[in-house]
């Protein structure tokens, strides 16, 4: 019965929809089921220390790193044929642009982690979820740096297309996109399956407030320039509640008398 089954099957042909799936319907869940978790939770305030430098060589690096797997996966290899882009080119600007740009996130990230690892103030108001997922984030920048090794080995450019063919076969439902990473090496399938937990994990950690990132230029700059929203409790219109307000200082304030004159 399973003589012919083949984990590759399974982690690069099923797990990418499996991962985008739960990506995507739980992140719309986490939101309307519970708004007041859809933050980052920062811990600036307890303290200051290692968070801006930490904060900023991670962000800038993972951004960096996140748009141009995004750019590097996703263009169409007609485009580049079209532009007349060599391919070793294009792997020679993966490498250098995302190396530094990984070994800046790695740094940044090994200074979050020890800042919340060590220090008993960040320790105690940490979740699990908050630490295990920067540790995979950790490693998963450790292994992509280290599959540079085997880059620099292809700079042909003839894994980097295997890769991008791989990423829009499966965009496009091409339920055979697993079998052109099949053979690839063991390096660069840990580093795909570690994304995969890492997206099916998202919706569940603070990783979420990304999509505020993300959301607030169109919705503030764009749709709503000027204005905040924010979520209200209150049962009773704004206006409605003035007017009590009012009427309940009218009737508490006392009675005046005109001096006869």
């Amino acid at each position: 019965m399973f003589g012919n089954f083949d984990i590759n099957f399974i982690i690069f042909g099923v797990m990418p929809y499996i991962a985008l799936t739960v990506f995507l319907v739980g992140s719309v869940v986490r939101y309307e089921r519970d708004p007041f978790t859809w933050k980052s939770s920062s811990s600036q305030l307890l303290r200051r220390k290692q968070l801006v430098w930490g904060s900023i060589l991670f962000h800038v690096g993972i951004l960096t790193v996140f748009f141009g797997h995004l750019i590097g996966l996703f263009t169409p290899i007609w485009v580049l044929d079209a532009l007349g882009v060599p391919y070793g080119l294009k792997q020679w600007m993966a490498v250098l642009i995302g190396g530094p740009a990984g070994i800046a996130a790695l740094i940044g990230s090994t200074m979050l982690l020890h800042r919340r690892l060590v220090d008993p103030r960040i320790r105690v108001t940490s979740t699990t979820p908050d630490i295990v997922i920067m540790g995979l984030i950790w490693l998963q920048l450790a292994i992509g740096l280290l599959t540079i090794t085997q880059t620099l080995q292809h700079m042909d450019g003839s894994e980097m297309v295997r890769f991008m063919t791989w990423s829009q076969s499966v965009v496009t439902w091409n339920v055979n996109a697993w079998v052109t990473v099949v053979d690839v090496h063991w390096l660069y399938k840990l580093h795909i399956f570690l994304g995969l937990i890492i997206t099916i994990l998202f919706p569940f950690t603070r990783l979420v407030h990304i999509w505020s990132g993300f959301a607030a230029p169109v919705r503030y700059l764009l749709t709503r320039s000027g204005y905040q929203i924010v979520r209200s409790r209150r049962r009773r219109p704004l206006e409605e509640r003035r007017h009590a307000f009012d009427k309940r200082q009218g009737e508490s304030s006392p009675a005046t008398t005109t001096p006869a004159e």
